[in-house]
């Protein structure tokens, strides 16, 4: 239970991105009053929650009934954290969790940016969204292991609401070194946890003789 829910815990940290969401959050919103801000990071942070929460309670049965096995799901949610992560840990710009040129050119130009680009690509994207599906399925078989994934999501959550919150303050306290190592450091965790998950789906899916479905 305590494994799963610190996997769960740092899964979700690393693929939701609340620090770079914050420092982004910051960089979109600097002469916004703090009241507006604050109203945008709430809003934000609960439609994301709601993107999440859906995909992670719900996206394992709806790929089950379109024919997708648990051992596909961990290997293709394997492969997408670990692409995730190397972008993290070389700090690629435009990586998997990052704004594409015309995303952030757009964003720019918009007043409330709560719906995009802050709830969805940023907290809620495909990463993240790949990562509650995998954790559900991963717990499956643990008693409480879907209520373990979804209150360590909603733990994520409100980490992430405080940091948008603060997060003009954070940008100016943490400066770049900080975030980049911090960032960096959950991206090697993260590539741990994708890698597990890929040897996971490799072994359940019986392409090893003696492993898995015969």
């Amino acid at each position: 239970m305590l494994e799963t829910a610190l996997k769960s815990l740092t899964t979700f940290f690393a693929t939701i991105g609340p620090v770079e969401a914050a420092v982004l959050f910051a960089t979109l919103t600097p002469k916004m009053p703090r009241a507006e801000r604050q109203a945008i990071a709430i809003r934000a942070t609960l439609i994301a929650s709601a993107i999440l929460a859906f995909f992670t309670v719900l996206g394992g049965p709806i790929l089950a009934q379109l024919g997708v096995s648990v051992a596909a799901l961990q290997t293709a949610g394997g492969i997408i954290l670990l692409m995730i992560a190397i972008d993290m840990i070389f700090a690629r710009p435009g990586g998997a969790i990052k704004l594409t040129p015309p995303e952030g050119a757009e964003a720019q130009t918009r007043e409330d940016v709560a719906v995009f680009p802050l709830a969805t690509p940023l907290l809620a994207g495909p990463g993240a969204m790949s990562a509650g599906i995998l954790l559900t399925a991963n717990a499956s078989d643990e008693p409480f292991g879907l209520a373990i994934v979804v209150a360590s999501l909603a733990c994520v959550m409100i980490a992430t609401l405080a940091l948008l919150l603060l997060a003009q303050e954070l940008n100016r306290v943490m400066g770049i070194t900080a975030q980049r190592v911090l960032i960096r450091v959950f991206g090697i965790l993260l590539a741990a946890l994708a890698v597990q998950a890929l040897f996971n789906g490799i072994k359940d899916s019986g392409l090893i003789p003696g492993q898995g479905i015969p």
